[in-house]
């Protein structure tokens, strides 16, 4: 996908290798300066979210096995709390007796539900004398089990859950010790143990000191592995300590085991979690902020790219631009050398050509004395004569003109006669018109007064006007007006032609400065700015009317007050 990007753009910009090299600077550029502090700055922060969120999950799981620890505990202590207050109510001689026994069993199991399976009263040589519930185990001897040696040491106990769970108080009366034995159900148990959860998978066991597994929900680990126990590092630990490891399971997944110790370090309570389904926030998290930096980091791509084309666009532009004007200016230097040149040789020719009409005068003169006047070619010498000094004074008005146009650069006010300034600007574009097939109309009011004006100046746009006319024409031909007529306290000049006229998009640009329709080598784009500024400065106004097809009318509006 970049790959086509980039062989679009190489066609979108410029072919020369500076702008291709230059446009993916930018790109580069544009696409490293914001990405990068924002990937780190994400780093950052998504860094610090990630500690923050394994502590709140260690958190909320030392929570649920804090809570599971109480209501396991609480669980014993009721049951034992139950089979105490018994022992502590009722005596010896009452509880041997079957039917009395059956009467507190149905009682505590209508109270307490199925908890308690059976009840059952064991004399000091540990053989049991009577007993209430589905198993008859009346004169079985407990005296060598472990929780009876135990009960009679210490005064109570709860066993082990394997094979039997028993809660049982021993009770000391007229110097006889007796028992007074409860079996849990496992079921019921085990009930309260399933209840320590969170999530879907999460689960709790109870292991004992030796790993033995006592209750609760197993998945794939063996509680009985010594490497187990030791991975927790269970045996070395506080009883009141709540520890939390991540371990790989024998499934090969990652887990996390969370454990504390039970019934005074007796037993130990696990919860186990997959790690997956514990951080599974965390891991959307991740996703949706990878997806954010995509997006993120696509868009700023995208923008990237698009600004990179539009810079070096407009880069390569402003260098074409640049040399447009250079040249402009090379052209524009050209034709003030020319000018000048002109002007020089408008000067040089103009001295011979008086020598000529004075010659052409003189010889007239010799003509008249007697010994030509017999001669029979004198009429033709006259007439040569006459065409002569005709010619010369001709040429001696041209080179007038030319010198008066080329070299008055200063802008010194005297009072021209209108009508007679704009009569010379058309004699001397005469010849080109009568070249191009353009025919000049006048329009000019006789009774014009003077204007104070610089002439230089004012020819200087006159004869400009006149000639984008004749360029415009020159293919073509046509009909070009010049009119100057007094309107209220104004002169107004208008110069029009018939020609192809100036697109309306462009039209507002004409008095731009080295703005040009012409080709670079005809045109230099100075010409209309520089007659904007003439009348600026006299404080008239120049506007343009053009349409494409019907040609184009420049308006001129001179003062009158401030030329009085």
């Amino acid at each position: 996908m970049w790959n086509f990007k980039l062989k679009r753009a190489k066609k979108d910009i410029p072919t020369d290798t500076y702008y291709r090299s230059l446009w993916k600077n930018i790109l580069l550029i544009g696409m490293v300066v914001p990405l990068v502090p924002m990937i780190l700055v994400s780093g950052i922060i998504f860094y610090h979210f990630h500690i923050s969120y394994k502590k709140e999950v260690r958190s909320h799981l030392e929570e649920v096995v804090q809570k599971g620890k109480q209501s396991i505990d609480i669980f014993l202590k009721e049951k034992l709390g139950d089979i105490r207050f018994l022992a502590e109510t009722f005596s010896y001689e009452q509880l041997c007796k079957g039917s009395f026994l059956k009467e507190i069993l149905k009682t505590l199991q209508m109270q307490h539900g199925p908890a308690f399976a059976d009840l059952g009263v064991i004399d000091e040589e540990g053989v049991q004398v009577a007993s209430a519930g589905p198993i008859k185990s009346a004169k079985t001897r407990y005296s060598k089990a472990d929780w009876y040696q135990k009960v009679m040491n210490v005064g109570h106990v709860i066993s082990d859950v394997t094979p039997d769970f028993i809660i049982a108080v021993r009770k000391d009366e007229m110097g006889k010790n007796w028992i007074l034995r409860a079996t849990i159900d496992y079921e019921a148990f085990n009930g309260v143990v399933k209840e320590v959860r969170t999530g879907k998978i999460g689960s709790a066991f109870i292991l004992n000191r030796n790993g033995q597994y006592q209750a609760g929900q197993l998945h794939s680990i063996n509680p009985e592995k010594e490497i187990f126990m030791g991975s927790l590092g269970i045996k070395d630990r506080a009883k009141g300590e709540i520890s939390i490891v991540q371990r790989t399971g024998d499934s090969g997944h990652e887990n996390i085991y969370v454990t504390t110790f039970l019934k005074d370090g007796d037993w130990i309570l696990v919860y186990q979690q997959p790690a997956s389904e514990a951080f599974s926030g965390l891991k959307k998290a991740k996703t949706v902020a990878l997806a954010v930096i995509l997006i993120v980091s696509f868009l700023i791509g995208a923008n990237a790219y698009s600004l990179a084309k539009r810079m070096v666009r407009r880069i390569a532009q402003a260098d074409k631009e640049k040399q447009r004007l250079n040249e402009q200016m090379f052209q524009t230097g050209k034709l003030a050398l020319v000018g000048e040149l002109a002007a020089g040789i408008s000067h040089e020719i103009n001295n011979p050509v008086a020598i000529m009409v004075e010659e052409a005068g003189w010889i007239e003169d010799l003509l008249e004395e007697e010994e030509f006047q017999e001669g029979k070619n004198l009429s033709e010498f006259k007439r040569a004569l006459k065409q002569i000094r005709t010619q010369g004074m001709r040429c001696k008005e041209i080179t007038h003109k030319l010198l008066s146009f080329a070299r008055k650069t200063d802008s010194r006010v005297q009072e021209v006669q209108l009508n007679e300034l704009i009569q010379d600007m058309i004699s001397f574009s005469g010849k080109r018109a009568k070249y191009s097939g353009v025919v000049i109309n006048t329009d000019i009011q006789k009774d014009l007064p003077p204007i104070k004006v610089s002439p230089s100046e004012l020819q200087q746009v006159l004869l400009n006007l006149i000639n984008n006319a004749l360029d415009a024409m020159e293919k073509s031909g046509g009909a070009l007006s010049v009119s100057a007529q007094r309107e209220d306290d104004n002169f107004v000049i208008k110069v029009s032609d018939n020609g192809p006229g100036i697109p309306k998009d462009t039209l507002s640009q004409i008095f731009d400065p080295f703005f040009t329709t012409k080709p670079g080598d005809k045109g230099t784009g100075l010409g209309l700015s520089i007659c904007y500024g003439i009348i600026k400065k006299m404080h008239g106004e120049i506007t343009v009317e053009s349409a494409v097809g019907e040609g184009t009318t420049f308006h001129i509006s001179l003062p009158m007050k401030e030329n009085a």
